[in-house]
């Protein structure tokens, strides 16, 4: 029985690291977006992290009866499995598996996220108890995963240029970032962002604010105050601030700030365009997406774009009217200014921990104020090697390491293995696994010389200087214009209740009668009890509805481990 539970649980390991390959071909063949990808690899580690411990504890309970437990534990065989090497791939598998739970990851995300990295010793350890036989069976899925940690590492060693932060009275901030004119991401997307002075291993994922079409040469995040890291960034960032307005420069080693990126990643199709009608569910920060997504449907109406949507209609739900100020993002009459001819926009928000507006102000729109700093770090635009990056190199990366890899075990079989007669599983496993690391990084790594020098030479070709100075006239305009005319655009048609929390079913209700019978697409982005009510509300309705009702689609925008 141990020995089928170990077999199965192979099976199963075999798929574990196809969905956490950020930028895989093969998740963008069959568009599915990473954050969503990540579901399937939690499922997966729980019901292979099941079968293992079972596999081992079978086989433990069956040495204890024989009174080997020790013997065996210790045991190393040059033929057949090695148990020391699978004992210690278990446990550091078990301990990967423990921290893993939510309210783990709720207590201490960094226990969490540095236990995460011993799937290394997990992963070696197995291929050194099973042999190179068995461990090939699963061994496609962890080579498109190297293939993608290599391509993160090269993309992720760049610093990129932050052209500018502002602050909002909330506590969020907004990053503009520097970015090449072809690399290319929707309203959908989102990176993940690193920064030294913080954590040498932590990369946060955040979604864009801002839409391609604001411009080409910057791509925007909002970053909320959550935790410990997003709190010590800007600390951080505020005393950079304020010692280049006392122009104390050089700045000191522990005052710089140099930020690094992967992605963007998501969908690349903007399927947010491809509804007559829309609703957006936001709750906090949750909003950011949606920022990008009403910028990029003006832009588009604004230049005649293909670009369904008709309706758009936002609910946000908020802890404190502090955060309504985000708003000011977007403004709709400078984008488009004859907007409302044709696109129809209204605003739900909902202020669920005041139970009236806050008695210093008359009225919330005075809330605009927000403390803005210029900051501008040193660095360079992002690289496009990963996320939405170009596919023919992609592809031309993926197959030039798989040629590698055959080319060196052949090699290795006819000039090593045959003639010197090795024949220790464990060893051959681990040339196995040296294979797979060497043909990623000589064959591979030329291909990723070329695109990255083709990724040069096209971005100058389009007028953009590598140092990232140049930023778009587009951005500085509509800056301008969010500075002078505030929230003034957005709340035009914006019903704020205080005290109160969306009637989903009401609110859909009302909708089916308003739209008819013309489908809606309703995208999702807050917490997990957030999107299971709207959910549960749309199936409801989905089940009651009547003939001449539309049908809600339901789609999720929230990154959940």
């Amino acid at each position: 029985m141990g020995r089928h539970f170990g077999a199965v649980g192979i099976f199963c390991f075999a798929f574990l690291f196809l969905p956490v390959a950020r930028g895989s071909v093969v998740l963008r063949l069959i568009d599915i977006p990473f954050e969503h990808a990540t579901r399937y690899h939690v499922w997966l580690g729980h019901l292979t992290m099941m079968l293992f411990s079972l596999h081992g504890l079978l086989y433990v309970i069956a040495w204890v009866i024989d009174g080997h437990l020790l013997e065996q534990l210790l045991d190393w065989k040059d033929t057949g499995t090695a148990n020391l090497p699978g004992a210690i791939s278990l446990l550091a598998g078990l301990l990967i598996w423990v921290t893993s739970f939510s309210p783990v990851i709720k207590l201490n995300f960094e226990l969490f996220f540095y236990s995460h990295q011993l799937y290394v010793v997990f992963v070696i350890f197995l291929a050194l108890h099973v042999g190179d036989f068995y461990f090939c069976m699963s061994a496609g899925g962890i080579f498109l995963f190297m293939l993608d940690r290599f391509l993160r590492f090269c993309q992720s060693r760049k610093i990129v240029k932050i052209i500018r932060v502002k602050f909002f009275p909330c506590g969020t901030m907004e990053f503009v970032l520097s970015k090449p004119a072809n690399l290319r991401y929707n309203a959908l997307s989102f990176v993940f962002l690193h920064v030294r002075e913080l954590s040498w291993l932590q990369w946060h994922p955040f979604s864009v604010s801002s839409s391609p079409l604001n411009g080409k040469y910057h791509v925007s995040v909002l970053i909320k105050v959550l935790g410990e890291w997003t709190a010590k960034l800007r600390g951080d960032i505020l005393n950079v601030s304020e010692a280049m307005l006392e122009e104390e420069l050089p700045l000191k080693p522990n005052n710089k700030i140099t930020a690094s990126v992967e992605g963007p990643y998501g969908h690349e199709l903007p399927y947010h365009v491809m509804y007559e009608n829309l609703v957006l569910v936001a709750g906090g920060i949750g909003i950011s997406p949606f920022i990008a997504i009403l910028s990029d449907i003006l832009h588009r109406v604004r230049e005649g774009m293909p670009c369904l949507p008709r309706n758009v209609f936002i609910i946000w739900a908020v802890k404190k009217s502090t955060e309504i100020p985000l708003l000011s993002i977007v403004d709709m009459e400078s984008i488009c200014p004859s907007f409302s001819d044709k696109l129809n926009v209204k605003t739900h928000i909902y202020v669920t921990r005041e139970s009236e507006p806050p008695l210093e102000e008359d009225n919330v729109q005075s809330t605009v104020t927000s403390s803005t700093n210029l900051f501008v770090s040193n660095g360079s635009a992002m690289s496009g090697l990963v996320g939405t990056g170009h596919k023919g190199w992609s592809g031309l990366y993926l197959i030039s390491s798989a040629v590698g890899f055959i080319t060196l075990m052949v090699l290795l079989q006819v000039f090593y293995i045959n003639p010197y007669g090795i024949s220790k599983w464990w060893y051959k496993a681990l040339l196995f696994i040296a294979c797979m690391a060497i043909s990623i990084l000589i064959f591979g790594g030329v291909v990723v010389a070329l695109w990255h020098l083709w990724e040069t030479r096209v971005s100058e070709r389009e007028g953009h200087d590598d140092d990232g100075t140049k930023v778009d006239k587009v951005y500085h305009n509509e800056n301008l214009t969010q500075q002078d005319s505030g929230l003034k655009n957005p709340l035009k048609s914006t019903l704020i209740k205080f005290g109160a929390r969306p009637d989903f079913k009401e609110i859909f209700a009302h909708l089916s009668e308003r739209w008819g019978h013309v489908d809606v697409g309703v995208i999702v982005c807050g917490p997990a009890t957030l999107q299971a009510s709207v959910a549960r509300d749309i199936r409801s309705h989905s089940i009651r509805r009547e003939r001449d009702h539309p049908i809600f689609h339901f789609n999720s925008h929230s990154f959940n481990l």
